[in-house]
């Protein structure tokens, strides 16, 4: 990986990699209705699977797929998997900026488990950070716990998990490349949603009307003509997402870069509005700013304490 040098550059790179990640998400709302999630899970990892490759062999660079931590990936894998399922399910009760919002808790999850499992020492000024951000994220939910629907919490539970796979990747990225974790995370995706295949694919465990087990429960390929140009959109947005937001954390420093992945807040909300007519409450809004200014904070003291935990991988 270069040295950090181009900020603007790697700035403009995060700003096109969080828009493309929007729309994605944006199109994996849409065709919930119409396909089953690990039915889209498995398209959509095959096709990142091949164009991650070929642009490898494009520019002849290594290709491993070979990890160094056999029982640690396995790990991450499960847990990256199942926490965007999570996320995705969300997108069936939850409005595309909410539950985008929602999944901005990383850094706080990630500081607090840096600090248990990597022993990282964390000042009061971000642990109060932490709190106003959770804080914010009581706003955001809004919660009637006379009616509270628990699936608003999905967001936070892929966080969670993903806050996890990105301990796990502090861990192995020392002898693991980012193309490696990449590949091993595909092939074990693959793995699973074929097991998933042979388990819910033929549709008999599709016996209630809520959106989200449709979404998980729903026949496979009952319609495959009609929608395998979205689910293959799915793929493309995410494997370009990808390689914009690699190539900005490889050419720019990530304290200065990931503060701007809050960008995708912008455009998820959007993309809602757009296409959902979702339009956020002023709970909502609020408590999104104080998400992304408790999370920004966390970034600028990392950066004034030298400490780059949150800061330095992708949020996304």
């Amino acid at each position: 990986m270069s040295t950090p040098n181009n900020n603007p550059k790697g700035i403009v790179f995060i700003l096109i990699a969080m828009m493309v990640f929007s729309v994605q998400d944006g199109i994996m709302k849409y065709i919930y209705n119409f396909v089953s999630l690990y039915e889209i899970y498995l398209i959509r990892t095959v096709i990142s699977f091949v164009l991650i490759l070929m642009f490898l062999i494009i520019t002849r660079q290594p290709i491993v797929f070979k990890t160094q931590y056999p029982l640690l990936t396995i790990t991450r894998v499960i847990l990256f998997f199942f926490g965007f399922s999570s996320f995705y399910v969300s997108l069936t009760v939850l409005p595309l900026g909410t539950a985008t919002a929602l999944f901005f808790v990383t850094p706080f999850l990630i500081t607090i488990f840096a600090h248990f499992f990597l022993k990282e020492e964390i000042g009061v000024r971000r642990w109060s950070a932490i709190v106003v951000g959770f804080i914010g994220v009581y706003i955001t939910l809004n919660p009637d716990f006379s009616n509270f629907n628990y699936l608003s919490l999905m967001p936070i539970l892929c966080a969670l998990c993903y806050s996890l796979s990105m301990i796990i990747i502090k861990k192995t990225s020392d002898k693991d490349s980012v193309y490696t974790q990449t590949f091993t995370f595909y092939i074990g995706a693959i793995i699973i949603s074929i097991i998933f295949y042979f388990i819910i694919g033929d549709g008999q465990y599709n016996v209630s009307d809520h959106p989200a087990s449709q979404f998980i429960f729903r026949e496979w390929f009952i319609d495959f003509n009609s929608n395998i140009l979205l689910m293959t959109a799915t793929g493309v947005t995410a494997t370009l997402a990808f390689l914009f937001l690699f190539k900005a954390y490889s050419i720019a420093s990530p304290a200065v870069v990931s503060p701007f992945e809050y960008s995708i807040l912008f455009w998820s909300p959007l993309v809602g509005w757009l296409y959902f007519e979702e339009i956020p409450s002023l709970n909502t809004v609020i408590g999104i700013l104080i998400i992304v200014s408790s999370g920004v904070y966390i970034f600028i003291r990392e950066k004034a304490q030298n400490q780059s935990i949150a800061t330095e991988k992708p949020l996304r």
